[in-house]
C-alpha cells in the first residue's frame, strides 16, 4: 500500500505545478506546502523503510538503524534547495526525492527475498549513497518535455524506452532498476556536457 501512495504522490507531485498554473492559481505558498508534503511522502517514507531494512543493525548498536532517517533529512534538505535554486527550473541538481523514494520502495517491494540474504551494512552504504545523490551538484534531467524532437529530449526518450523494457521483462522488480537507470544516463549525460 506505501507502493502504491508513493506513486500517486509522485504522479500527483509531477501534475500539480502544471494545473496550478493552467487554473492560474501557483503561489509562492502553494510552492512551501507543496515541499512540505513532498517531505512526508518522498522523505519520510523512504526514510522510515531505511530504518526497516537496517533494523538487524540494533544488534549491534541500538541507534544504528536510526540512520535511515539520514534520507529523511537530506530530503528535507534538498527540498528546501530545490525551492530556493534557480538553476532548478528545467532539470535537476541532484536526484529528486521523488525518484529516491521509489528507489526505496521498489527494493522493498520487489527484492524481499535479496534484502533478506545481503548483510544490513550495504543498505547502510545504500542510504549513504543516496543521501548524498540527493544533494550532490549532479545535473539530472526532468521528464518535462518542451516537444518531441528527437534532438532536444534523446536523454528522454532513451530513458522511456528503458523504463517500457524494465517494467515489461521485471514488473515487480523494475522500479528500483529504472532510477538507477536514471541515475546512470544522468551521469553519462553530465559527462557528455563536461566534454563539450
Amino acid at each position: 500500500m506505501a507502493l502504491l501512495f508513493v506513486l500517486i504522490g509522485a504522479t500527483l507531485d509531477f501534475m500539480d505545478g502544471a494545473v496550478a498554473r493552467l487554473l492560474h492559481v501557483s503561489s509562492p505558498l502553494g510552492k512551501e506546502l507543496d515541499s512540505l508534503a513532498d517531505v512526508i511522502t518522498f522523505g519520510l517514507v523512504p526514510g522510515m523503510i531505511a530504518f526497516r531494512l537496517l533494523a538487524p543493525l540494533a544488534e549491534v548498536w541500538t541507534y544504528l538503524p536510526y540512520l535511515g532517517f539520514l534520507i529523511t533529512l537530506f530530503s528535507t534538505y534538498r527540498l528546501g534547495k530545490f525551492n530556493i535554486d534557480e538553476r532548478q527550473t528545467s532539470s535537476f541538481i541532484g536526484l529528486a526525492t521523488p525518484a529516491n523514494a521509489i528507489f526505496w520502495l521498489g527494493m522493498a517491494y520487489g527484492y524481499q527475498s535479496l534484502i533478506a540474504t545481503i548483510s544490513p551494512w550495504w543498505i547502510l552504504v545504500a542510504v549513504l549513497l543516496f543521501s548524498y545523490l540527493l544533494v550532490c551538484e549532479l545535473p539530472m534531467f526532468s521528464l518535462k518535455f518542451h516537444n518531441f524532437r528527437w534532438a532536444d529530449n534523446r536523454i528522454r526518450f532513451i530513458f522511456l524506452i528503458g523504463v517500457v523494457i524494465f517494467a515489461v521483462c521485471l514488473f515487480r522488480q523494475s522500479l528500483p532498476l529504472i532510477i538507477l537507470w536514471y541515475i546512470l544516463l544522468s551521469v553519462v549525460g553530465a559527462i557528455t556536457i563536461n566534454r563539450k
